[in-house]
């Protein structure tokens, strides 16, 4: 079996000058920097928890990450199955549900692709193909529930 390993640099960058003194003395802005990427992404955490809104939080990163898996393992499907795909748009949904003490966890996510094919011949396969994308994406096989799927597909 090969195994893959990943390195991700996280720098919390919210310290306004008093640390965690309590819950409201800092910002939850930090940066997320891969070696060898050209930019860091700017997150903070979700407004609900006091982070800012203008910057990516650890759950809009988890919702991209399954999508985007879905996608290339999709993509790469297509081309394995000889559909041209011209365009895949996904406006991906997820619900996290907090509990009392603050922690939670995500219970549902479901990705809407709007995908563009060639051939009207292909469409059925071209949806039928989600299917076989999810169980092959390695972020939806790490999910502890269904990720489900309301693809829509498009022939021009």
């Amino acid at each position: 079996m090969k195994t893959h390993n990943y390195k991700i640099k996280v720098e919390w960058t919210g310290n306004l000058g008093e640390g965690t003194l309590d819950y409201k003395s800092y910002n939850r802005n930090h940066n997320i920097v891969a070696e060898g990427k050209y930019t860091a992404i700017n997150g903070s955490s979700d407004p609900a928890f006091l982070g800012d809104p203008t910057k990516y939080n650890p759950e809009d990163l988890f919702l991209s990450s399954i999508s985007s898996c879905h996608m290339l393992w999709y993509l790469h499907l297509c081309s394995v199955n000889k559909i041209i795909v011209t365009t895949y748009i996904d406006n991906a949904t997820g619900t996290m549900e907090e509990t009392a003490n603050g922690s939670g966890k995500f219970t549902t996510v479901t990705l809407h692709p709007v995908v563009t094919i060639t051939d009207e011949k292909m469409a059925q396969k071209a949806n039928d193909l989600h299917e076989e994308a999810n169980k092959l994406c390695f972020i939806a096989n790490s999910c502890n529930f269904k990720i489900a799927h309301n693809s829509k597909i498009i022939v021009k």
